[in-house]
């Protein structure tokens, strides 16, 4: 496990860049697409300038969006934003200055960065606690309007190219109005969305590009590493709800994604999938979003064995799907990651051998070079990988199924009644189990 700078790297870059400002946010929408920038600015010595663009669909509706409503989607995106750029190097401030934001939002915020950067201060070996991190100075006065319109029943299902969001999509699309849902669109994702049945122009996409100055600064010795990713993805899918009437966002994270992987912590290092984030969000959204939008996981009732099974099933998916992040860039499996071989094992009880060598394109399972990984996916070692893999319970199931341990059994017929899916989803899922 790689370990990228200490404490003392973290504590001189603080010292030297006092602070980070959000400075402020700009867009434009024509017949062809909406585009959007941010500026950020590093002590007044680096300036930021993510961005992204929305493909125009016949589906959107950015007339019925009063500008104002339109300013509190886009600046709340920017503050998710804007973590990647404060994680260079840690600063004491941040400065929002396009908007104004209460003493609760301030606290919302601190929480996710600080949890959803877990996985980030461990692998850095940085020291740091919620409250000491960073301080946040508002420098505006001017409020965020909450949302008012009637939304239809419609969902959106975002889609990251693995088993998971096939799954959503199978089991809803015949159920009700879906679109699809992509942030900058690969392979995996784009040939899971033509395997449900749809076309691109009938999927919502969202470009999004980072600055390339920090993508500079990582290579000169900035902090880097893991960002709450799905965080982003809940801003943005505000957004793509609003502007398609959308009144459900259907995300697919399981039960397992509530497990605590980062050490002496209750964070998971993918915390912006767990049911805590998930919770906090559906409260910030109510209270200063709106009031309509249904923001939840539908696979959270489920372990991953359990979608494994479904998932096992939908055989138009098993070419085209892909779980592999260090594949990803050439829509592959490198089939010697934790990813690989957790998804090899999960799939293992439902698929034949002859039938995951051809997904994978290697006998993961039987690879001696993969051993340590093993050893850490069942529990054996001191920490767990940081991937989206399953719970050191399911994979022992998975393992030991056909032994006289009962725990596979259980696991499949398992029932996770602590989730916020509204009784229309609940009944598909179950219909479905």
């Amino acid at each position: 496990m790689a370990v990228y700078y200490d404490q003392q790297k973290y504590e001189s870059l603080r010292e030297e860049y006092s602070f980070l400002r959000y400075q402020s946010y700009d867009y434009h929408i024509n017949n062809q697409m909406m585009s959007v920038k941010f500026s950020f600015s590093l002590d007044d010595k680096y300036f930021f300038y993510p961005s992204f663009e929305m493909p125009s669909r016949d589906f959107y509706r950015w007339d019925n969006i009063e500008k104002d409503q339109l300013d509190t989607l886009i600046f709340n995106i920017g503050m998710a934003e804007l973590v990647s750029y404060w994680k260079l190097a840690c600063p004491k401030k941040v400065y929002i200055a396009p908007h104004y934001i209460d003493d609760n939002q301030i606290k919302w915020w601190k929480k996710l960065y600080f949890n959803g950067l877990g996985e980030f201060f461990y692998l850095n070996k940085i020291s740091t606690n919620v409250n000491d991190f960073m301080s946040i100075v508002v420098e505006s006065d001017i409020p965020c309007k909450k949302l008012h319109s009637s939304l239809n029943e419609r969902t959106l299902v975002p889609v990251g190219g693995g088993k998971d969001s096939a799954v959503t999509i199978e089991l809803l699309r015949n159920k009700m109005p879906l679109i699809p849902f992509i942030i900058n669109p690969r392979g995996a994702t784009i040939d899971t969305v033509t395997a449900a049945g749809y076309e691109m122009s009938q999927a919502a996409v969202i470009n999004r590009t980072l600055d390339p100055t920090m993508l500079k600064m990582n290579n000169e010795g900035f902090l880097n590493g893991h960002t709450p990713f799905s965080a982003l993805l809940a801003f943005y899918s505000l957004l793509v709800a609003t502007a398609t009437n959308s009144k459900y966002i259907a995300l697919s994270n399981e039960s397992s994604a509530n497990e605590s992987t980062v050490p002496d912590t209750e964070i998971n290092h993918q915390y912006s999938k767990s049911l805590t984030f998930e919770n906090d969000f559906r409260d910030y959204v109510k209270n200063y979003i709106s009031d309509e939008i249904q923001y939840f996981s539908f696979l959270r009732p489920l372990n991953e064995l359990q979608i494994a099974n479904q998932f096992s099933k939908f055989e138009h998916y098993h070419d085209v799907f892909r779980s592999c992040n260090a594949g990803s860039k050439t829509n592959s499996w490198c089939g010697k990651c934790p990813k690989c071989l957790f998804t090899w094992i999960i799939l293992s009880p439902f698929l034949s051998h002859e039938k995951l060598m051809k997904i994978f394109g290697s006998d993961v399972i039987n690879d001696e070079s993969l051993k340590p990984i093993l050893a850490q996916l069942k529990g054996e070692a001191e920490v767990k990988p940081f991937e989206c893999v399953g719970t050191v319970e399911e994979v022992n199931a998975c393992l030991m199924k056909n032994s006289q341990d009962d725990s596979f059994e259980i696991l499949l017929h398992s029932y996770d009644d602590n989730n916020n899916l509204p009784s229309i989803f609940e009944n598909i899922l179950k219909n479905n189990l």
